[in-house]
């Protein structure tokens, strides 16, 4: 028999669409999955293929554009919304730069709520004019795909059925549109196109990359490389989920490898799924044990400490 390790693929239509017996065990599944890889793979899910699609295309336009027009969307904010130039953000712990430019698109908040002023507001790029309305439905659909996922999540933690809607409600979730240029030219021995990392969020859903190199750190120091197909998302789960679990779904390291051809570019698309940032992170019922491992903290603290790691926050 063979022990060549895979993530595993899930169905997340068999729990949306199932019995209670699909359900549970989907919840199982997941459960087993990020436990034990920290990712999880999607072969199906509640996003229409050809909203992503048509985001790919236009991410690809945004980044085409010459780079003083991508400056104007440079924002002093922790490069939180808008335009974070190549080679700005580098892992935690590690000073090279990861070989990449990014563009972030956060929550539209309504005038009434109470995180309206504490969030950026998004920045549109006027000479991609489908963007807005294209990532707006985006966001949508993401964000209703990552409350389906944190409710299997908390079923599987044993959490009242409310416990992260009540975290994720007017949360501050982004996606990440990301472009990792062809390296030619490049300090490659040093720098790959996103350096080991965890990510700092609950969980992440990468829909399609156009390209590979994503790999997972597993627990034996070997590197596993994380391949999905197009109409697939990826899930991972972050340092919050890490906290509030005791490390009981960890939060995986992972990696962008740089590609075997140095002409070749890879754009990306990961949601990455915040509470808002008033939510206290502190340790689950279910997952005590013999004692919290982290101290109290909220989200927005720690989201801010992080970015400071990282390099986007001076």
């Amino acid at each position: 028999m063979s022990n060549v390790r895979k993530v595993p693929e899930l169905s997340l239509l068999s729990y949306v669409n199932g019995t209670n017996s699909d359900k549970n065990k989907f919840v199982d599944n997941i459960m087993t999955g990020l436990k034990d890889y920290g990712f999880i793979v999607l072969k199906d899910h509640t996003i229409e293929q050809q909203k992503i699609e048509r985001a790919y295309e236009l991410v690809q336009a945004f980044f085409e554009l010459p780079l003083e027009t991508k400056l104007k969307y440079k924002l002093d904010n922790g490069g939180q919304r808008g335009y974070t130039p190549f080679k700005t953000e580098h892992a935690k712990d590690n000073k090279n730069p990861d070989l990449k430019e990014f563009w972030h698109v956060g929550r539209e908040l309504l005038a009434s709520s109470s995180y309206k002023g504490i969030y950026p507001e998004n920045v549109w790029p006027t000479e991609v004019a489908e963007l807005k309305k294209t990532f707006l439905e985006l966001y949508e659909a993401m964000d209703t795909t990552s409350q389906i996922l944190l409710e299997t999540i908390g079923r599987g933690l044993d959490l009242p059925a409310a416990y992260f809607n009540d975290m994720i409600n007017d949360g501050n979730s982004i996606i990440r549109m990301i472009h990792y240029p062809p390296t030619k030219g490049e300090d490659t021995k040093n720098s790959i196109r996103a350096a080991a990392h965890e990510d700092i969020n609950l969980i992440t859903m990468l829909v399609g990359a156009t390209d590979s190199g994503l790999q997972l750190l597993e627990r034996d120091g070997t590197w596993l490389d994380v391949n999905s197909r197009p109409g697939e998302i990826v899930v991972d789960t972050g340092d919050m989920m890490s906290r509030i679990t005791n490390n009981v779904l960890p939060a995986t390291t992972h990696r962008v490898i740089n590609p075997s051809s140095d002409a070749s570019a890879r754009y990306s698309m990961p949601f990455f799924v915040h509470p808002h940032s008033k939510a206290i992170l502190n340790c689950v019922p279910s997952c005590v044990g013999t004692g919290a491992k982290f101290p109290e903290i909220t989200a927005g603290d720690f989201l801010t400490q992080r970015l400071k790691e990282i390099g986007l926050y001076k």
